[in-house]
């Protein structure tokens, strides 16, 4: 086999098993614990950090309250 044909065969098995990994472990265990979480709650925790870093706090007061509390 030639090299360039295989690299991209090993290129193309690693991604194959890395993806077959994920549906299998996804599949096993569904909505509960597994070692995925850990990376789906920094996703997350850095989805709202960029969510409050554009938009403001939650839960804040709206643009009328606050011209009302300088008064």
């Amino acid at each position: 086999m030639n090299p360039q044909t295989d690299k991209v065969v090993r290129r193309t098995t690693m991604v194959a098993t890395a993806v077959a990994s994920y549906f299998l472990l996804t599949g096993d265990y569904g909505p509960e614990p597994n070692v995925l979480d850990p990376i789906k709650r920094k996703i997350l925790s850095a989805q709202d950090s960029v969510k409050q870093f554009i938009f403001g706090p939650k839960g804040g007061p709206s643009g009328k309250e606050q011209s009302d509390t300088a008064k």
